[in-house]
């Protein structure tokens, strides 16, 4: 085995690896993830956070290790990356971040909004009526939330590229384009935004969700404990990993961070939102950022 430094989802943390493993594809990967995907050399005086070895599929946890198992042609692709971005979400809730299924941009007064809803709610083509609008994109789909060095509930960039089908072509596979402008460096949370635009509506509006019902609380822990759970957002590709079952990740302490951190969100700016197009949207959440 060797260890390895790597750096993804906005923490470093300790990584090995077998022996010789080409870990080409996997760096390939590293503007698919939230914070890329960077490996170092680093000595081995100290246990690391997780290991990887080839066999049949097995995730399990010893001490501070968590112990993934890969078929080796897994562990020699692009899907390397993507797994062990999921394994290091208990290293990355241990220092107050977690990965969320959210897209987040950055107002022009540079405090962050993070746009929550189900698949097809609206997020990703609000998002780019924002941009259109002089905000900056800080993550489609997936995006790292958690509290910051100075206490603030804060964003940090997450995916840089976002799935846009062309109108022309409403059949056709949705090309992963580069989202741009895009966030450098984190952004302190000013609103949290659930979201549903669709033409069925027939007007628009913005009102508040506190306090928070046991529903969206529910809600809420829910997409807190995905990542951690190894239930992450889908992603294409990934093929051969055990991703399905619940993976032994979470702790009593991690699960009350996350409690802890709702408890945040719950006091804060927290709206439902709903339009009959992104535009609209993307108008009411300008006029209420200004």
């Amino acid at each position: 085995m060797t260890v390895h430094r790597l750096v993804t989802g906005h923490i470093s943390a300790r990584l090995a690896l077998p022996e010789y493993l080409d870990t080409t594809a996997a760096q390939a990967a590293s503007r698919a993830l939230p914070g890329g995907w960077t490996l170092t050399a680093d000595p081995a005086t100290e246990a690391v956070d997780v290991e990887v070895t080839t066999g049949a599929v097995a995730v399990t946890v010893a001490a501070v290790t968590v112990r993934l198992r890969l078929p080796a042609h897994v562990a020699a692709s692009n899907s390397l990356a993507y797994v062990t971005y999921t394994a290091f979400e208990r290293a990355r809730q241990h220092q107050r971040k977690a990965t969320v299924h959210a897209t987040a941009l950055i107002a022009p007064d540079g405090q962050a909004v993070l746009l929550l809803g189900a698949k097809g709610a609206g997020k990703t083509s609000t998002a780019l009526a924002l941009a259109a609008q002089g905000w900056t994109h800080a993550g489609d789909d997936v995006v790292v939330l958690g509290e910051s060095d100075d206490g603030r509930v804060s964003v940090w960039p997450g995916k840089p590229t976002a799935a846009i089908r062309d109108p022309a072509r409403p059949l056709a596979p949705k090309p992963q384009l580069a989202l741009e402008p895009f966030a450098t460096g984190l952004a302190p949370l000013a609103r949290v935004v659930r979201m549903a635009v669709h033409p069925a509506l027939d007007t628009a509006s913005l009102t508040p969700a506190v306090p928070l019902s046991v529903n969206e609380r529910l809600r809420l822990h829910e997409t807190l404990g995905r990542y951690i759970s190894g239930l992450p957002t889908p992603i294409t590709g990934v093929a051969g990993v055990p991703y399905g079952p619940v993976w032994p990740l979470d702790s009593p302490a991690l699960a009350r961070w996350r409690s802890h951190l709702i408890a945040r969100l719950a006091v804060g700016q927290f709206d439902y939102l709903y339009a009959p197009d992104p535009d609209t949207a993307a108008d009411l959440l300008t006029k209420e950022a200004g």
